[in-house]
């Protein structure tokens, strides 16, 4: 909504411009009257609408035509003043004033205007006979008002409807021509619907009509009110009302019929509690509210956020199945103006047999975009109506923003429930199935008959019995080179490929460059050792070196016998992220390293073992 509102009064010399204004202000008729008035601001707090109003005055005689353009290029609304006694005064106002005020608009874009009928005590009837063509011809016309600066008549009223065609316009929501809504207002108008039917019935029931007036309007209706309501839409459409309730097109219809008797700031009041512009966009500061996020920490959903987000899902789950099929997904963000989640969704989350996203698959999905791009999460809370839902200020009330990871560090203890760690290996190691593995999938079988794929993968690791998330990022570089951005994490898993002699020292390579003199834990994996393991071309075996660094020993890891050995891995990397002040601490058990070496050299060969086995048998 504008912040202030200006209003020009143009007209024929005596039509009584300034006579009016100063009727207005002084709240008496002025005994004597200047050729011009100089520009009025009423204060916010003395008008109806709590808006700043300047009123300009124009003199033909005072003032040029160049003045005048720039006059009618600053104002939000023109008040066309004619005489109700002078016949040529109102045939000036198509002939003259409105072709001054809009010749070289384009439709849409002209400026809102106001007819006042002044002098209305020295004429016995009303000059709306011969107003109402003119009115008819030109839909930029808002209203008529007959007043009388004399008998201060209508004065008042004259300046409330010019700041209402301003503040609450009628050209974005309606076309005159054709009676009816336009389409930018049907398309906001259906995402209001769509929010507030609250089971997806496609239907308003009394309780969500309710709910929808009280947000909108700070009351629900009487019941008698609300009958009356749907009987005016039964009466005038064939589907406006069914089951009874409110139907789509009966909300349509209703807001079509509050702009058609005058009432537009009825529907521009619902519009903007549900976030619209005078453009009927979205305003940046309903969908992007001001969150501050310091350097060091991170931004989760907190149980408020994944209550609004189970009750969207339960809402769009139609066949409640605990999963969202495309088709479902697609209807729950029918109110966004595009799909939010790409075709990697179905591989950076776990998902059904039918590779439909699972409840826990769709509460990841929402995680992963609260910890990555907050922002953009924050948009898409905005468009499915967080605010209006939970009546809450803004969509950060479903967010926490977290303590800087090094005062988590410094106690030794975290509230964070949300961990990265970043997977990185040379090319062919096996990381996208070491990903895949994580939420349930083998990439021979994931279920993605796209090109599509995802660095990421996020799942649930139990941890000391709490349930956290852990994301995996797969990092992938050609060369012996990674910049600190990508390095930076809660964990690293360094993957290496225990049948290729030149895989490990790139790991090496990695840790000396970016973790071995920091506080960021690591983990190594062997992949592949369903192959034979073959000699690593480094200084020293890959036990031998994490012996000297103080890491665990590496961790057998293959995507073709995902046992509990492999799972054990995200555990373990999950319980490192969450209790970094431990890394390295059980390294001076020489026995307990002599155990996991063992134990991960047995496992190495068991792998082997079983694989040759079910090779034969192919």
């Amino acid at each position: 909504m504008k912040q202030d509102v200006r209003i020009l009064l143009l007209g024929e010399p005596k039509v009584g411009k300034t006579s009016l204004i100063m009727s207005l202000v002084g709240e008496e008729f002025p005994e004597e009257v200047p050729l011009r008035a100089e520009e009025i601001t009423i204060p916010a707090d003395v008008t109806p609408e709590k808006v700043p109003t300047h009123i300009v005055d124009y003199s033909e005689t005072e003032q040029s035509d160049e003045v005048l353009k720039n006059e009618i290029i600053k104002a939000n609304v023109v008040c066309v003043v004619y005489d109700v006694t002078n016949e040529d005064t109102i045939d000036k106002i198509k002939t003259k004033w409105i072709p001054l005020v809009n010749g070289d608009a384009e439709k849409g874009n002209k400026v809102p205007i106001i007819l006042v009928g002044n002098k209305s005590d020295l004429r016995c009837g009303s000059s709306m006979e011969t107003i109402l063509p003119i009115m008819n011809q030109f839909s930029e016309i808002e209203t008529c008002v007959e007043c009388s600066a004399k008998n201060l008549k209508n004065i008042s009223e004259l300046f409330y409807y010019a700041q209402k065609a301003v503040l609450h316009p009628t050209a974005p929501l309606y076309d005159p021509e054709d009676k009816q809504l336009k389409p930018l207002c049907v398309r906001a108008l259906s995402r209001i619907f769509s929010i507030s039917d609250q089971d997806n019935d496609r239907i308003l029931s009394d309780a969500e009509l309710n709910c929808f007036q009280k947000s909108c309007f700070g009351n629900p209706l009487a019941p008698q009110a609300l009958e009356d309501v749907k009987t005016v839409v039964w009466k005038n459409t064939s589907d406006g009302v069914q089951d009874n309730g409110l139907t789509l097109n009966g909300f349509l219809f209703l807001n079509t019929l509050f702009i058609q008797r005058g009432r537009h700031e009825t529907t521009w009041t619902i519009l903007r509690k549900f976030g619209y512009d005078d453009n009927l966009e979205l305003t940046d500061d309903f969908l992007y509210p001001e969150i501050q996020v310091p350097v060091g920490c991170t931004t989760e959903l907190n149980p408020l956020g994944y209550q609004f987000l189970q009750r969207l899902f339960d809402k769009y789950d139609e066949d409640k199945d605990s999963a969202l099929s495309p088709a479902e997904l697609r209807n729950l963000f029918c109110v966004c103006p595009y799909m939010p989640w790409g075709a990697e969704v179905y591989l950076a989350v776990p998902t059904t047999d039918d590779g439909y996203i699972s409840n826990h698959g769709y509460r990841c999905q929402w995680t992963l975009s609260a910890y990555f791009d907050i922002h953009r999460c924050l948009e898409h809370l905005g468009y499915l109506g967080y605010p209006i839902l939970t009546e809450q200020e803004s969509q950060t009330a479903a967010v926490t923003v977290t303590q800087d990871k090094e005062v988590d560090l410094e106690k030794h203890q975290t509230q964070r429930s949300v961990f990265l760690c970043k997977v990185i290996g040379p090319q062919g190691t096996g990381k996208t199935a070491f990903l895949q593995a994580f939420v349930g999938r083998s990439v021979e079988n994931k279920g993605n008959p796209s090109s599509a794929f995802s660095p990421y993968a996020i799942n649930t690791v139990q941890v000391s019995n709490q349930e956290k998330y852990l994301i995996l990022n797969e990092v992938d570089v050609e060369v012996e080179f990674l910049k600190a951005s990508d390095a930076s994490c809660d964990v690293a898993c360094l993957m290496y490929d225990a049948s290729d002699p030149h895989s490990f020292d790139y790991c090496a390579s990695i840790y000396k460059q970016h973790y071995m003199e920091s506080n960021i834990p690591c983990v190594l994996v062997a992949s592949k050792v369903d192959l034979p393991e073959v000699k690593q071309f480094h200084g020293m075996t890959p036990a031998e070196f994490c012996y000297k660094h103080q890491l665990p020993p590496p961790l057998p890891f293959s995507s073709l016998f995902l046992n509990s050995t492999s799972k054990t891995i995200y555990s373990r990397l999950a319980w490192a992220a969450v209790y970094p002040h431990l890394n390295g601490s059980d390294m001076s058990n020489t026995s307990y390293w002599l155990r996991v070496a063992l134990g991960s050299a047995v496992v190495a060969v068991l792998g082997f073992a079983i694989y040759r086995a079910v090779a034969r048998l192919k």
